[in-house]
């Protein structure tokens, strides 16, 4: 079992978080079979690193990151983060979630994907949300094997915009209750 430290970044994370979304975001679009949208993947990594570079700048008022960090490499494996909705999902509600906030940019290293890194960062997530008595919150994804992670979490999706990608690919959004999801912090990691 390794050890996984949550904490908030640091400016000398900045390059190898901006590995991490690149890697992270390559390896979701080569799953998805979309790996030859060269210039969307580019787009997603650099809207990632503004995100990152707004939360730093701000002391993590505009947006606010964790970290998941493996203890035992020293390694960043994973991150979330919350700000406000994007126009995506305005877009898609039709203004209904304008000023709610957004959790986003929950990225798992491809090789500690279900070994429940990303539950660990969504309930730390979620347990600040509730500190901060931030209510309105949502979340949204375009990904297949995400969408199907978060219905399992969240359950039918609150707004489904069919094929919005394109054919088969639809967009969904979730408004999520911080109170009424259960948190539980169990990791089930075992180095293969």
């Amino acid at each position: 079992m390794h050890h996984i430290e949550i904490r908030r970044p640091k400016i000398e994370d900045s390059a190898e978080l901006h590995e991490l979304f690149n890697e992270v975001i390559t390896d979701t679009f080569h799953k998805e079979g979309l790996s030859d949208m060269v210039n969307d993947i580019q787009i997603e990594i650099e809207s990632k690193e503004q995100y990152l570079k707004s939360d730093l700048d701000s002391g993590g008022k505009h947006r606010f990151f964790w970290l998941g960090i493996d203890k035992c490499t020293n390694k960043i494996i994973g991150c979330i983060e919350y700000g406000p909705a994007s126009e995506l999902i305005t877009a898609c509600t039709k203004g209904e979630l304008q000023g709610w906030i957004e959790i986003g940019t929950v990225f798992v290293h491809p090789k500690y994907q279900r070994k429940g890194v990303g539950t660990l960062l969504l309930h730390t997530m979620l347990l600040t949300l509730q500190s901060k008595e931030i209510k309105k919150i949502c979340l949204d994804s375009g990904y297949k094997n995400a969408q199907e992670v978060w219905k399992n979490i969240f359950g039918i999706p609150d707004y489904l915009i069919k094929d919005y990608w394109s054919k088969g690919y639809h967009h969904m959004v979730w408004k999520i209750s911080a109170e009424s999801t259960p948190i539980v912090f169990k990791l089930s990691y075992n180095e293969e």
